[in-house]
Order: structure tokens, then C-alpha cells, then sequence
């Protein structure tokens, strides 16, 4: 430690026990005594042994002594005893541990070195390097407490991460409904256009009906004879051109009452898709719910996609009907998505007897094997950057989770990807009956 606080870690000098433990030690001087010495220790300078094997023996030993070094100095003395007449091979062993234990002291002080030495070089400034080395006092107590902290902390990242992807879900879910409400709008813009634009018509029509009447209400007053006001009525009927208006009010009346009632529909399939004033779980058609998605996307099918349907009759379900329309509708998105301008898209139903099997099967041109691990993953997705976010496919997957089921993708019979929706249904009459 210096007078201005630093301290300097590289070149630091080392005690024996800092660069050797009894896993390195002791194994070699059991080897020592295994191949006939009666004692093999390692001393320090002052005499303390620091490891130490030995067999009890009787008579007098002879002692190999030799030095070991640490960076030119020494620190510790090699001592191998045993029987007088073994000289030779004591000294030999005595040799032997030194080279060893030299070798491993030298390998391990390398070690070090070059860690410290990289640990101080990458730094790149004298303000860095206080920092850092007021924070390597505080290193040891700082990683126990990240230890013991570790698990608490995954699990909140965990947590946060759980947050995190149901934000993203709603995100989807939420783009979606944008997407479903401008094709909804689209819709219904179309009928109420024309609607208001014949009321506007009718209006201009019932103006020039009231002015007949008035015209009539006033030249009865007069008390004209009948063949004056006839010719007058005849000739105020042509200049108001009420043939044409009788003519056309029957057609303007039809059509008004029909884009209406167009209207209506489109609302009644719309209220029927989001379930909004229905209980969280109930007997739930899905066939019905099929048929509900295809009828909210008519406007992104019409002149877009061939529908085909192979519905057969199915149980129902007890379950949040909400979550059926989730998988239908991303399902059948991501056909019209990946099928090219002008798509086949073959939805099916049928029931097995233990199983709900929803199937919607395109034309497109499939999903490779290789893929299909990854298309439910949060994010995946094959079309270019900014295309897509890669979460349709995963709500589905998590809706059909919600209904205990699941979802898988082969290759459909006429070419391209066949997505299959698998839901048990439960044993018991009520579970079974079928709609």
C-alpha cells in the first residue's frame, strides 16, 4: 500500500502456501514414501513443517535435504529420510519432489502473474485503476453476497422476463384488434355509405312530397274546379318530377334497410368474436368460433383467399371462449401472410372421441423441418426485418396451452402447411354431447 492509497497487486510477493495446496503436495510426497522413504515433508525456512507424510520406523535414517526457490530466493527445504543404505535413492527422490514441486511452483506462479498482469493492462486510466483496486478489497464479501443472492435474483429476472412477454402477447393481441378494427371499419363504411348517401336522397325526396302536399293543401283552400286543379296538379307533379321519385323510393327504401341490416350483422359477428358480454368460461362450439373468425376476416378473404370447409360435428368445450378465437385467427392470418396473393385455405374439424382435432391447411409452400421446433418461439419469424414481429404464431400456442392443448404443423395433403389444433375433452355426458 502506497502513502496515495494504491495498491499494486502485480508483483506482489507470494507465501508458499499461496501457490501450492495439499492436492498438489500431498500426492507426491505419498508417492515419495510409497517408493520406499521412510518421511517426505516440505519445510519452511524457519522449520515449520507445512506438508508432511511418514511411516513409523526403527534405527537410524538418513535425510536428502534440498532447497526449494521462489524467484531466486529460498522458501522451503525438500526432506526425504530413510534407511542409511538407501542414500542414493533418497537423494534421487529428494530430487525429484524439488523438480516437481519447483516445476508446479513456477507453473502456478505464471499463473497468477498473467492473470494479475491481464487483470492491471486493460485498464486505461489512473482513476480506473483506483476504482477497481478499492473494489477488489471489497470483492470477496461483494461475489459471497452475489452467491447467496443468486437464486433470488434469477428467479426476479425470470419474473421480468414473464412480464416482459406478456406485454409482448398484448402488443400482439392489441395490433391485431388495430388490424381487425380498419377491416371492420372498412365494412362497415361500405353499407353505411350508401346508406346515409339514400337518406340524403330520401330527404331531397320527401321535400319535394311536401311541397305537393302544400300544393294541394293550398289550391283546396281556393275551391277551384275540379278539371282547373287537376290540370294544375298534373302540371306541378311533372315539374317536381315525382314519377321518378315514386319509382326510385321503393329501391333507396331496399337497399337503406339492407346495408343496415349488413351493419348489424357485422356487428353481431364482431360481438360474437370478442365475447365481450359473456361469462369467463362456458360450453364453447368450436365450430361456431371458426366460423365467427372467418366471418370478422371476410374483409382480408374477400377477392383474397378460397375457403373450403370440412367441418363435422363436435362437444363442446368448457373453456374461455376468447382463447379459441386467439388460435383461429392467427392461424388462419398466417396463411393468407405466407400463401401468395391468391391462397387455398382448408379449415377442418373432427372428433375422435377423446380428442378435438381444428385443423387450417394452406397451399403455401409449407414449413420446412427444420423450422418447426422454432415457428411457436416468441419473435421467430421468415419474413424480412420489420414485416412482422414473429408473436402470431406464439399466442396461439399459449392459447391452445390455456385450453390444455396443443398445436402442431405438418404437411398438408395437397402441399403446403397443415396447422392442427388438439384439444381432449373431458369424460361425462354433459362434457361429451355433441352440438
Amino acid at each position: 500500500m502506497t502513502a496515495d492509497g494504491l495498491t499494486y497487486v502485480v508483483g506482489e510477493e507470494r507465501d508458499l502456501r499461496d501457490l501450492l495446496c495439499n492436492a498438489d503436495v500431498l500426492p507426491l510426497l505419498q508417492g515419495a514414501v510409497s517408493a520406499g522413504a521412510a518421511n517426505a515433508c516440505l519445510v519452511d525456512q524457519k522449520g515449520e513443517v507445512l506438508w508432511k507424510v511418514d511411516v513409523p520406523t526403527e534405527g537410524s535414517e538418513q535425510v536428502a535435504d534440498l532447497a526449494l526457490f521462489l524467484e531466486g530466493e529460498p522458501v522451503a527445504r525438500v526432506q526425504v529420510s530413510g534407511e542409511p543404505s538407501r542414500q542414493e535413492q533418497l537423494q534421487a527422490l529428494a530430487e525429484l519432489l524439488r523438480v516437481a514441486l519447483d516445476t508446479m511452483v513456477r507453473n502456478n506462479l505464471k499463473r497468477m502473474l498473467t492473470t494479475e498482469i491481464h487483470t492491471t493492462v486493460v485498464k486505461r486510466s489512473f482513476e480506473e485503476q483506483l476504482l477497481i483496486n478499492a473494489e477488489l478489497s471489497k470483492s470477496e464479501a461483494r461475489y459471497r453476497e452475489l452467491a447467496q443472492n443468486l437464486e433470488l435474483r434469477v428467479k426476479e429476472r425470470t419474473e421480468e422476463l414473464k412480464k416482459a412477454q406478456v406485454h409482448l402477447f398484448q402488443q400482439e393481441k392489441m395490433a391485431a384488434i388495430g388490424q381487425l378494427a380498419a377491416g371492420i371499419a372498412h365494412e362497415i363504411n361500405n353499407p353505411l355509405g350508401f346508406v346515409i348517401s339514400n337518406l340524403h336522397t330520401l330527404q331531397k325526396y320527401v321535400a319535394r312530397f311536401t311541397v305537393m302536399l302544400q300544393f294541394y293543401r293550398e289550391r283546396l283552400e281556393l275551391d277551384p274546379p275540379i278539371r282547373v286543379l287537376v290540370e294544375q296538379a298534373d302540371q306541378k307533379w311533372r315539374e317536381l318530377k315525382l314519377q321518378q321519385v315514386v319509382a326510385d323510393v321503393g329501391d333507396l327504401m331496399s337497399q337503406s334497410v339492407g346495408g343496415a341490416e349488413r351493419v348489424a350483422q357485422i356487428v353481431a359477428d364482431l360481438k360474437g368474436f370478442s365475447h365481450v358480454d359473456e361469462a369467463e368460461e362456458m360450453p364453447v362450439d368450436l365450430n361456431v368460433e371458426l366460423e365467427r373468425t372467418l366471418s370478422v376476416l371476410s374483409h382480408q378473404l374477400r377477392d383474397k383467399a378460397q375457403i373450403v370447409r370440412e367441418l363435422q360435428a363436435l362437444p363442446a368445450i368448457t373453456c374461455p371462449p376468447q382463447l379459441a378465437s386467439q388460435i383461429f385467427l392467427n392461424l388462419i392470418q398466417n396463411a393468407l401472410v405466407h400463401c401468395g396473393p391468391h391462397p387455398t385455405i382448408t379449415v377442418s374439424s373432427r372428433y375422435d372421441g377423446e380428442h378435438i382435432r381444428v385443423s387450417v391447411a394452406d397451399d403455401g409452400p409449407g414449413v420446412p423441418e427444420e423450422l418447426r421446433d422454432q415457428i411457436f418461439h416468441p419473435f421467430f419469424t421468415t419474413r424480412p426485418v420489420g414485416s412482422g414481429t414473429g408473436m402470431g404464431l406464439a399466442v396461439a400456442w399459449e392459447a391452445a396451452l390455456q385450453l390444455n392443448g396443443t398445436i402442431t404443423v405438418t404437411d398438408a395433403a395437397g402441399g403446403g402447411a397443415e396447422f392442427v389444433v388438439t384439444i381432449a375433452v373431458p369424460k361425462g355426458p354433459a362434457d361429451v354431447e355433441v352440438l
